[in-house]
Order: C-alpha cells, then sequence, then structure tokens
C-alpha cells in the first residue's frame, strides 16, 4: 500500500517563477535548428523511415524514435521541412512501427535494428525473443502520437493500427507503470518502471489514452526534499539497492514537461528547483552546470550527470551505478532547454557556452565535458530532437500542452483572496 501525504509538496513555500513571452527566433535560432536537423537527414533509412539513435550506429528505442518524431513536428512547424516531406516521413515510420515485432506478443521491445527492423539487444546485436520493454519508452512515444491524432488527423489511422497490436493492459499494474526485463534465467521479469520526474511524464501521455496511471501521475508517494546549494530539491527515496533502479536528478525530464505539456503547478515548481540548484552551484564554485544523463565519446558511452542520485549531490554514474565524475559534463540539450523556458542571465551563460558544440553538417553534440572544457562529440537523435522541441517552445509554445502554459498562475485567487463575479 502506497502512503500518500500531500503536505510533501511545500506549495506553501512555492516559488515564484516568470517565463519570458513567446517570440520569434533569431537569425542565429534558426540556423541551430537547420544544424538539429541536418542529423534527422544524415541518419534516417530510406526504407524503414527509423533513425538511428546515435549517429551512424543503426539501432533505435521507442525513446529515440519518438525523440525523432517530436523532432520532425518541431521542424514542420518551424519551416525546416515542408508539409509533403513532413507526411511522408510519418507514413513511412508508422508503417514501420506498425510491423515490429514485440516482445512476447504485446509490446515493443527494447531496440530495434534501424535497417531491418529486427529485434535486438543494446548493442545492436539480433534478439530472437527480445529484451523487455521499457514503459518510460513507450510512454514518451504516446506524445507524438498524441500530437499526430489530435493536430495531424491524417495520420489519426496510422496511429491507431498500431496501438490496435499493443497490449496496453501489460503497461499498467493497479496504476503504476510497468516494464519487463530478463533475469538470468531467461525469463520475464514484470517491474515497476520510473522515478520521479520521468515516472509523472511518461504517466501524463499515457493517461491520454484513457489508461488508470493514477499512482504513476503522484508526486508525493516517494518525495523527499533534499537541500542543495540552498535549494530543496525534489528527490526519490526509493532505495536502488531495493527496487533495482537509480533514482537520477536531471533536467531532461522536467524541461520535456515544460515544452510538450506545458507544466503543472507541482512540475513547474520542481523544474524551477532543478534548476536553482545548478545555477546556484556556478554561483558558489564559478563551474558552470547544465547536467542531465547523456551518450559521451568514449567508454562508458552514455553517462547520468545528476543533480542527486543514489544520495549524493552532483552524482555523475553509468547504468550500473559506477563512478563517472571525469565525465561530468555542460548537456546541450539541458543548456538550451533550460535557456527556452527562463531566458536568465544565467542560462544566457549557458548559450555562449554551447553555442558553437556541434558540427555544421551532422548536427549538435551532446555536451562540453566539464574538466577538460573539450567538446563530447557524441551526436544523437535525443540531444538534437530536444533542440528542435525547444525552440518550437520558444515561437509556440508547448507540443501538447496538456496543462495550460502559463496560464495557472496569472490569477492567484488562494493568494490575493479575491472573489470571482457571478
Amino acid at each position: 500500500m502506497l502512503e500518500v501525504s500531500r503536505e510533501n509538496f511545500k506549495i506553501e513555500e512555492k516559488i515564484k517563477i516568470t517565463y519570458p513571452s513567446s517570440r520569434e527566433l533569431n537569425e542565429v535560432e534558426q540556423e541551430m535548428a537547420r544544424i538539429a536537423w541536418r542529423y534527422f537527414e544524415n541518419n534516417t533509412d530510406e526504407d524503414t523511415g527509423l533513425v538511428n539513435s546515435v549517429d551512424g550506429f543503426p539501432a533505435a528505442t521507442l525513446w529515440d524514435i519518438a525523440s525523432y518524431m517530436l523532432g520532425l513536428i518541431s521542424a514542420y512547424k518551424l519551416d525546416i521541412v515542408d508539409a509533403d516531406t513532413f507526411d511522408s516521413r510519418i507514413e513511412k515510420l508508422l508503417k514501420s512501427l506498425y510491423e515490429l515485432d514485440l516482445y512476447d506478443g504485446v509490446l515493443p521491445n527494447k531496440s530495434y535494428n534501424v535497417k531491418t527492423k529486427r529485434m535486438v539487444d543494446y548493442t545492436n546485436k539480433i534478439s530472437d525473443n527480445g529484451i523487455g520493454w521499457s514503459a518510460i519508452d513507450i510512454g514518451r512515444i504516446m506524445v507524438p502520437f498524441n500530437i499526430l491524432v489530435w493536430n495531424y488527423p491524417q495520420h489519426t489511422k496510422g496511429v491507431n493500427r498500431i496501438l490496435s497490436r499493443w497490449d496496453m493492459t501489460y503497461l499498467v499494474s493497479r496504476g503504476v507503470l510497468v516494464g519487463a526485463t530478463i533475469d538470468k534465467k531467461g525469463k520475464t521479469k514484470y517491474v515497476q518502471e520510473g522515478r520521479i520526474g520521468y515516472e509523472e511524464y511518461a504517466a501524463k501521455s499515457v493517461s491520454l489514452a484513457g489508461i488508470d496511471v493514477s499512482v504513476a501521475l503522484q508526486y508525493s508517494d516517494f518525495l523527499k526534499y533534499v537541500p542543495i546549494m540552498g535549494v530543496d530539491v525534489p528527490t526519490d527515496i526509493r532505495d536502488p539497492k531495493k527496487y533495482k533502479a537509480h533514482n537520477y536528478v536531471v533536467s531532461e525530464s522536467y524541461i520535456l514537461d515544460a515544452i510538450e505539456f506545458g507544466s503543472d503547478e507541482i512540475s513547474t515548481q520542481f523544474s524551477y528547483r532543478v534548476y536553482k540548484a545548478q545555477e546556484n552551484r556556478y554561483k558558489k564554485t564559478g563551474i558552470l552546470t547544465a547536467v542531465s544523463e547523456d551518450n559521451i565519446d568514449q567508454a562508458p558511452y552514455f553517462v547520468y550527470n545528476t543533480v542527486f542520485s543514489s544520495g549524493k549531490a552532483w552524482n555523475a554514474i553509468t547504468d550500473s551505478g559506477e563512478d563517472a565524475s571525469q565525465f561530468r559534463s555542460v548537456s546541450t540539450k539541458a543548456a538550451l532547454g533550460w535557456h527556452m523556458l527562463y531566458e536568465s542571465d544565467y542560462t544566457a551563460l549557458l548559450m555562449k557556452h554551447i553555442e558553437n558544440n556541434f558540427d555544421s553538417e551532422k548536427g549538435w553534440f551532446s555536451g562540453i565535458y566539464e574538466k577538460s572544457n573539450v567538446p563530447n562529440k557524441a551526436i544523437t537523435a535525443n540531444t538534437n530532437a530536444i533542440v528542435l522541441e525547444s525552440l518550437h517552445y520558444k515561437v509556440f509554445g508547448p507540443l501538447l500542452n496538456i496543462s495550460g502554459k502559463n496560464n495557472a498562475n496569472k490569477l492567484d485567487l488562494l493568494s490575493v483572496g479575491k472573489k470571482m463575479k457571478s
């Protein structure tokens, strides 16, 4: 039984947050978007329409596929691609998604080969039976699916065909998101999936399909505030040793919640706290800070750069929990995402830091290493998609906007004690 207490929310200590108004992109930002789109021009398979997760690496997770779709929608609205290109790319991709083999015949495998559409493991080795599914990744792809159904009805049939093959009853149990893994004996093991930030993010889009994810949507059930750089940062108290999953506090989940959904009252507060701790680290140490999980251009190839994880502030670890502090970086997607949200003096410094962190013919690099100040030259679908999404947000607001962008706080009746006229 989950114990939920709304006293955890600290709404009475709410930070006043102001968002800059939407505006047109300047010439530099327009070029930033075009550079990001080049990644997808270079990494889309002509036959399947799937996109490499990393430059030149022909494998993709559902998260990567969703990132591509959201990047494509953003590029279309920013006039980087025309309607024919948008529709043809979406149609080819939806056809391939419909044709994918499913893990245990119920839900998409965690990874697929981009060229063959075969189920693979994370090294892109063929796995005839698959390696399980990720509830968080499925939640992410529900974001572009919802956008297509609501805003591009010519693709509604394609989305519905895909979902008709997926048995979503396996995705949720008792209101929580459920993933599938393979145990040491090769048997399927079902696990609760998601920690604070990503759990609620994924649940929001799944809820739009009429699926009960009421427990996963709760922010408070495992919430603990940890003081970091003078800010009470929301963290997840679930013990990685007990629950077999790390509780990373990173920038990306909150940035995505804002630029895709518009943020709700709670995620707005949490997002700003996560951001403010990073700004305060810079003010105290002089070290530019914008941390998130990222591919890197050397072993171990993927690192979680966090505000807090596994009991430590500013922890940088691998997915197995090994120390990776030598690879702590300013994340390109985090720097740009925070700037498009807040446009503060500090985010302007972040933008200055990453403004040349790209290959003009390949796309944006994932980040800049903190210690050496040299580029992390990994180039990925996710980073370049979030660049496009963030720039879209600056012009148009959230892609899906299920929360009502920035409208909730314009008239705060609870604070001013006024009554609306009848």
